[in-house]
């Protein structure tokens, strides 16, 4: 390994978006490590990526295992001493998309909140240290366009119609987090920014989406390889503002 290769982290990374960001990222030259929940699993993902000869390692991490994460980043900092780069892509959409909002149950409302926000919240804690220790560290929250408030308030928006309210809320949240962290990391040369990927072709939408995977990762590569003019506590899709 080079001693000025990037570090990264991608969570949620043994198919689809994640899966794809990692690839991407070890094309621009970083050695990924590819986070899954199961061992075997991230094992399997690391290895059709190294058979492409990208610089691609797998790490167990089930992001809702407070242990996990904690091993996680003592992992890195024994290897690596830092990250350069940490991709929140990790997430679940649980809503029975045929009950009303007020139709939800608490248990969808949990269990979406604990992957889609407190668990970006812990990862992010845990391994800010490291991401400080970088030259110039990133982090990108994978959210959607979903998350905008400001366009489920509007008829005209292509969303309005879309109320999936346990994912929504917690992507909204997620853009929040976003925006705090950015301002406490205001005068450092770390930045912290929030991206709607697309409505992208994965298991989680059944494959309805518009786009295809490689597009989709774009948005999170482009974040995570920002030079030091770019934004900080952005919410945006391929580089275009999104509404709060």
């Amino acid at each position: 390994m080079s001693t000025t290769q990037k570090i990264a982290l991608v969570t949620g990374a043994t198919r689809g978006i994640g899966f794809e960001t990692v690839r991407q990222l070890a094309q621009s030259g970083a050695l990924v490590l590819l986070a899954g929940r199961k061992p075997d699993s991230a094992v399997e993902a690391a290895d059709r990526l190294k058979a492409e000869g990208l610089s691609v390692e797998p790490i167990t991490l089930d992001v809702t295992d407070s242990g996990q994460i904690a091993a996680a980043a003592a992992l890195i900092q024994q290897r690596f001493g830092c990250l350069d780069i940490l991709v929140n892509n990790a997430g679940v959409l649980v809503d029975d998309l045929q009950r009303k909002p007020s139709a939800q149950s608490l248990d969808t409302w949990r269990k979406t909140f604990d992957t889609n926000v407190f668990a970006v919240v812990e990862v992010t804690q845990a391994l800010l240290p490291l991401l400080k220790a970088a030259p110039a560290g990133r982090i990108v929250n994978v959210s959607s366009q979903l998350g905008s408030l400001g366009w489920h308030t509007d008829p005209s928006s292509p969303i309005y119609d879309f109320k999936i309210p346990a994912y929504n809320a917690s992507k909204t949240a997620v853009n929040a987090w976003t925006i705090h962290l950015a301002y406490e990391l205001k005068d450092t040369p770390l930045k912290v920014n929030a991206i709607h990927p697309g409505y992208v072709q994965t298991e989680m939408n059944g494959g309805n989406g518009e786009i295809g995977v490689s597009e989709g990762a774009r948005s999170s590569v482009g974040m995570a390889l920002l030079d030091a003019n770019g934004p900080s506590g952005s919410f945006t899709h391929l580089g275009k503002t999104l509404p709060w």
